[in-house]
């Protein structure tokens, strides 16, 4: 099926998140196939709960304690999530599989540090009978069902921002693309996104994946182009997410820029919020997580009690090596200092007192964000 989905919505609550795809025919076929694999262990089922990096605030933040809080919801209280990080450690995940499969866990949420190197773990739970749900990145093997963004959307997202902030400037000098790691698939599909808009509309003059999206990477690397292209002839800085813009902007700032080209982001991190409230970062791209964690959390329930999980699920996607993964996709919103109130603080991802630190109080102000 083609994995392409459709545009993200503008505005989005985290209580109205369900994304309204087309299914396709082979996701009933492989709903139906759930209920070979399940463990039918009544609500007092165990969930394990892989992922990937504690670098990234969100995983410990929100996306556990929320896949948690639904779990113990469906379960009446009786689920438990079994819970590990692999600190981006592939070779740490595959054996926290391992851990999980001798822990009869009745199934487990996968996000994985390295699409391809889950792979066989993967295939070992499928064998003990353990169902496996790929949550924001899809690994490879026999997965059973997948919610993540819409990640092409991400890049576009990004880039049309980037634009924005160029304005009719954008061929007046070069950008320089930070993207993600090369182990994490979808950050392919921003970078994708984002070359699909910006491609013959600006000057790309270095482009660099960067490795394990540390920020101290593309600190390194925004470093070097800076020396290369001359730091007056960076116009904009295309950054897959937060953490790398933060090390890009003290980059820019080492150089001696007392103003600041536009810069992109991701995940919405409460520094890059507060960047964006001081004007050093452009925006966003703020990902409601509960109704990722929600979708995961069901389908992992479902899964573990031997049941369809065509009742969740929107539509399907294809993965390298597995074909029709019945799937949910949550749209996105371009986060910037003129939706901050009606997206993360509406959402109660943050309070404005949370953003509105001492350092942001005048800024916030200016905002009317207190």
């Amino acid at each position: 099926m083609n994995t392409r989905m459709r545009r993200a919505a503008v505005a989005v609550a985290a209580g109205a998140m369900a994304v309204s795809l087309a299914a396709c025919g082979s996701a009933k076929e492989a709903g139906d196939k759930t209920k070979e694999t399940g463990a039918a262990a009544g609500d007092a089922i165990k969930v394990g709960l892989l992922l990937p990096e504690n670098q990234t605030a969100r995983y410990e933040k929100f996306d556990k304690p929320l896949i948690e809080k639904k779990v113990a919801e469906l379960t009446g209280g009786k689920g438990q999530v079994v819970y590990a990080n692999a600190k981006q450690d592939a070779t740490t995940q595959n054996s926290q599989v391992d851990t999980m499969i001798t822990n009869k866990v009745n199934v487990l949420i996968v996000d994985a540090v390295d699409s391809k190197a889950i792979a066989g773990s993967v295939k070992k739970a499928k064998e003990a009978g353990i169902p496996v749900v790929a949550y924001d990145r899809l690994a490879e093997g026999p997965i059973d069902a997948y919610t993540s963004f819409d990640n092409e959307e991400v890049g576009k997202v990004q880039g049309k921002a980037l634009l924005e902030a160029l304005g009719d400037k954008a061929k007046d000098g070069q950008i320089v693309m930070m993207n993600g790691s090369v182990t994490d698939p979808n950050a392919k599909l921003f970078k994708s996104g984002a070359h699909s808009v910006l491609d013959g509309k600006v000057n790309i003059g270095k482009e660099y994946d960067t490795v394990e999206w540390k920020p101290e990477n593309a600190n390194t690397n925004m470093a070097a182009a800076l020396s290369a292209l001359g730091k007056d002839k960076v116009i904009g800085v295309y950054s897959a997410n937060d953490g790398m813009a933060g090390g890009i902007i003290t980059a820019l700032k080492a150089a001696g820029l007392s103003t600041l080209p536009p810069v992109t982001g991701q995940d919405a991190e409460l520094a890059g919020v507060q960047r964006i409230v001081a004007g050093e970062q452009f925006m966003s791209v703020y990902k409601p997580y509960a109704p990722e964690a929600e979708a995961a959390a069901k389908m992992a329930v479902a899964l573990a009690k031997g049941e369809k999980v065509t009742g969740v699920t929107t539509s399907t996607v294809d993965s390298p090596t597995t074909k029709g993964v019945p799937s949910v996709l949550i749209p996105v919103v371009s986060l910037t200092k003129n939706n901050l109130m009606d997206t993360v603080i509406k959402d109660g991802v943050y309070t404005a007192d949370e953003i509105c630190s001492d350092k942001y109080s005048a800024a916030c102000t200016t905002l009317g964000l207190k």
